[in-house]
């Protein structure tokens, strides 16, 4: 959900719908805590019910926005406060750490991100930010309900969501948000989820592909047991799969969504280290 709008009304291409209800705003800003020694990088600011409040607290913040026409009124409704930046861009592909980089830093201090997420366009932004480097400190995202509960999702409820998310993140629901919160109202209910990222993700930067291609995996067939969803996701024989689950301390015939984060990565390590025999029991 995006509360970018052109207007009065919306622009259906992008998904837009304003966020009008101030408290969920307030909910917004209380989670974020901000101060003036704090940069904001904010996504989707539409007409700046948000950013407002967020240009007052903040030191410096650089609103990205897709619809153009609002991106060039931003200012003006603002009152044209000499700490804010905005920039036409998608955030799919913006460069991030270089929107809260200081103009006179080399580079980014600790930045924050904050975002309303069109529903389409939420994962790939997530993850977007998450990667960065450097990453956000916090993130603040409103996104569709069941993303939230799946990004926040403790281990027996846990999906490929979660575990991309909690590689690299605590993830928390701030609030719940009902549809009539927004002007249009969308059909669905959304949520603020918190995200603190980890001083290091769970997973180093040169084993992440191998990691997520056992996550992957291991979500391939979600109702069944790890052990078959793993021997079917990697299309390798079931005594080797058993091997690794053994070696990583798991039980073969637990569910995906019950593995926690130290089993995933566990599980993925064992697997790394197997994979030369796998290949060749493959063969």
């Amino acid at each position: 959900m995006t509360s970018s709008v052109r207007r009065r009304g919306g622009r259906k291409s992008l998904g837009q719908h304003f966020l009008v209800d101030r408290r969920i705003v307030s909910r917004i800003i209380d989670a974020a805590a901000l101060t003036k020694d704090d940069t904001v990088v904010e996504i989707g600011p539409g007409r700046g019910v948000l950013t407002r409040k967020l240009v007052q607290l903040a030191g410096r913040v650089a609103a990205v926005e897709l619809d153009a026409e609002l991106c060039e009124g931003l200012p003006e409704r603002l009152g044209f406060p000499d700490n804010l930046e905005c920039v036409n861009a998608d955030a799919r592909d913006v460069d991030i750490p270089a929107l809260a980089r200081r103009p006179s830093a080399v580079a980014p201090a600790a930045y924050t991100v904050i975002g309303n997420l069109p529903y389409y366009a939420a994962n790939p932004i997530v993850r977007r930010v998450l990667e960065s480097d450097p990453p956000p400190s916090l993130a603040l995202f409103m996104v569709q309900k069941e993303v939230a509960d799946s990004m926040a999702a403790q281990p027996g409820k846990m999906g490929l969501l979660s575990v991309a998310t909690q590689c690299y993140a605590r993830a928390r629901q701030v609030c719940s948000v009902p549809p009539n919160a927004f002007r249009p109202a969308p059909k669905v209910r959304s949520a603020v989820v918190r995200l603190d990222l980890l001083e290091s993700p769970v997973v180093d930067r040169e084993r992440r592909d191998g990691f997520f291609r056992v996550v992957r995996a291991g979500f391939s067939a979600p109702r069944k047991q790890i052990h078959n969803s793993l021997c079917q996701g990697l299309a390798a024989p079931p005594r080797v799969c058993e091997a690794a689950l053994e070696k990583a301390g798991i039980d073969g015939r637990r569910r995906p969504a019950t593995l926690g984060m130290e089993e995933w990565a566990a599980l993925a390590e064992v697997w790394r280290e197997l994979q030369p025999e796998a290949q060749v029991r493959a063969s």
